[in-house]
């Protein structure tokens, strides 16, 4: 539990070591699938409180959070191999869940969004804070030199993903009608 806790706490701090770490370490997955479902509760308290009624709405965002995990894990894995492979990158779909995992940890900070009218903080920055461990997380797993073609993944696997969301919105749509 002690390199748990170290590890979390480093993936807060953004510390790329951290993420090598993990990245090397095959027993760490369900660390960091700990760390997903610790995020994701925190948001599902931040969104719905600690009420009786929130617990079906915590079950269902751990649950959506732990399936999008191992999708965007894949998605990007997929495209970091194939598309923007670099001479230097050498990952597989383990090392790559396992950075990601850990790029969630600033994502527990979002149960403070209960407290008050504090979303409009707490929402942005916990994002930003995200987005940026997620890079890092990328940049590590995939073996690249440099950050900005960890910065290009994440921003294509965010286009593929969007566009298939649009797509399936639309095809289920039509389906309604």
């Amino acid at each position: 539990m002690a390199t748990l806790l170290r590890r979390f706490l480093a993936a807060l701090a953004l510390n790329p070591g951290v993420f090598e770490e993990v990245e090397a370490d095959h027993g760490a997955t369900w660390q960091a699938a700990l760390v997903v479902l610790a995020a994701a509760v925190a948001a599902g308290i931040g969104h719905a409180g600690l009420g009786a009624d929130a617990r079906p709405v915590l079950v269902a965002v751990a649950g959506a959070s732990l399936l999008a995990w191992v999708g965007w894990a894949l998605l990007l894995t997929l495209l970091g191999t194939a598309v923007l492979k670099e001479r230097t990158t050498s990952t597989d779909m383990g090392e790559v869940l396992r950075t990601l995992g850990f790029a969630a940890a600033p994502g527990v900070f979002r149960a403070f969004e209960v407290f008050g009218n504090s979303r409009w903080l707490v929402l942005p920055l916990t994002s930003v804070w995200m987005v940026a461990a997620m890079v890092i997380a990328v940049r590590q797993a995939f073996d690249y030199t440099t950050t900005g073609r960890a910065v290009l993944l994440s921003l294509l696997g965010w286009v593929v993903s969007m566009g298939a969301a649009v797509v399936m919105g639309l095809v289920m749509a039509r389906q309604v009608s």
